[in-house]
């Protein structure tokens, strides 16, 4: 095998990245657009929408651990993880079209529908993204060499989610003609077939380098108690759910901010263009800022600094857009250097347990990161649908007060409040740029040690 702790070359950044774009293309059309798609478009409750988000969850409970098993047991000439964006991105890219199609059928029927096709999407979501996470950790195993390409990862996703979150309604509108339901249809073709291109890129340019100790025997029983009792993967586990729900609240909530709050619905693309240019240009701040501070303490900053702004944003009247604006990229700009650096604790999680108890399950150790990132969407939209419903949500007709101060509150209080506590439980991990460095090192004693071995045999 070749030395695992290499530094990666530019070319092979931007493969890697470019596969989180491809994922983005059809995330964020789910994240930022599906509950008000339900809504509005489709046709059916904001209750249904919600309660469908997240009963779905459930099956990620099995689903993306499942999934995880799966991976860390694949063997190919490609290696465990990147074949999957291979196998998976044609049926990521067919459901995601089906998903943003309106059938003719009744209220129950249309439910239903609804229900099948985002369970079936979230499913294969779980077959190509959490192969695609992993594929981060063991592509070199130098932990600041990994936050520098999950800075990368995240440019090229916030690329993807310019372009979706920018353009969509735009597409939806250009395509449809006045029939919203053929606009998103179309929108989501054309955003699938990107997708499916960008996902063969990154598996073409990508390579695996870090492998499980060569003496480890597939046991699954060993492997999920050594998940649960690595005290840092379980923190960043309600860690990562707690941030997700928070953005998942936010994200949905923004069309129907500007959409009755403000009164003008494609504000609401600028405001996201905006944000996530802020993004973009905080997110190469991660790498130096985790070099100087550490990894935990720049997140813990993040989320209170972050979720400051967002309870801020609560503030502003409709007629204040300037200050909207402002917030957000306050907001977004201060949670940027956060972004990679889960995904980059999450592999030293998955060091962690080889260099404790000499296992390596970095699928199942990046479950979490789909199960909470699902979750978290899950949660945070049925949330959304029921804080709608709750705060008496009619959709295309004047809103109530009540109305109109719930969806403010979840778009700004809610939220913020969700991100800070992010804080508190990140006091509590325990992976110091100390223990960083020597278990990179010693781990790479080892597998040298396991190399000079085999040579001589």
């Amino acid at each position: 095998m070749a030395k695992s702790g290499v530094k990666l070359s530019v070319k092979e950044k931007i493969g890697y990245g470019l596969g989180d774009t491809a994922s983005n293309f059809v995330w964020d059309m789910v994240g930022f657009w599906i509950l008000i798609f339900y809504t509005d478009t489709f046709g059916i409750s904001a209750a249904a929408a919600g309660s469908i988000m997240l009963i779905a969850r459930f099956w990620d409970m099995f689903s993306d651990p499942l999934m995880g098993i799966i991976a860390d047991r694949t063997n190919t000439r490609w290696g465990k993880f990147r074949p999957y964006l291979l196998w998976m991105a044609l049926p990521y890219s067919v459901l995601a079209v089906l998903t943003f199609t309106t059938p003719d059928l009744g209220t129950t029927g249309k439910v239903i529908y609804a229900g099948i096709t985002y369970f079936l999407l979230m499913t294969v979501f779980t077959a190509i993204n959490l192969p695609y996470s992993s594929l981060g950790a063991v592509m070199t195993s130098d932990s600041y060499e990994r936050a520098g390409l999950n800075s990368y990862r995240f440019i090229f996703a916030f690329a993807g989610q310019f372009i979706v979150t920018g353009t969509a309604l735009y597409l939806a509108n250009y395509f449809g003609k006045g029939n919203m339901a053929q606009g998103y249809q179309y929108t989501l073709i054309l955003f699938s077939v990107i997708s499916f291109i960008l996902f063969m890129i990154s598996f073409k340019t990508t390579r695996e380098r870090v492998a499980p100790p060569p003496t480890q025997q597939h046991n699954l029983k060993e492997d999920v108690k050594n998940l649960f009792r690595n005290r840092p993967w379980v923190i960043l586990f309600f860690v990562g759910i707690i941030s997700f729900v928070m953005f998942a609240m936010q994200n949905l909530s923004i069309a129907y901010y500007f959409k009755y709050y403000i009164g003008v619905e494609e504000n609401v693309q600028l405001f996201n263009i905006i944000g996530t240019i802020a993004l973009i240009l905080g997110i190469p701040l991660s790498k130096p800022l985790a070099k100087q501070f550490g990894k935990r303490n720049v997140y813990m900053a993040s989320s209170l600094i972050s979720g400051t702004f967002f309870i801020l944003l609560y503030v502003p009247g409709n007629d204040n857009l300037h200050a909207v604006y402002i917030l957000n990229v306050l907001a977004k700009f201060s949670y940027a250097p956060a972004v990679p650096l889960l995904w980059t604790m999450l592999a030293d999680t998955a060091d962690y347990s080889e260099w404790k108890n000499n296992r390596r399950a970095t699928g199942l150790v990046f479950s979490a990161a789909t199960f909470a990132q699902k979750a978290g969407w899950g949660i945070g939209g049925a949330l959304a649908g029921w804080l709608l419903a709750l705060y008496q949500f009619v959709p295309n007709i004047q809103q109530t007060a009540t109305s109109l101060d719930g969806i403010k509150m979840m778009i700004s209080v809610f939220p913020g409040l969700l991100y800070m506590s992010c804080a508190v439980l990140l006091y509590f991990y325990a992976i110091d740029q100390k223990t960083c460095v020597e278990m990179q090192n010693d781990l790479e004693s080892r597998r040298s040690k396991v190399e000079g071995q085999r040579s001589k045999e």
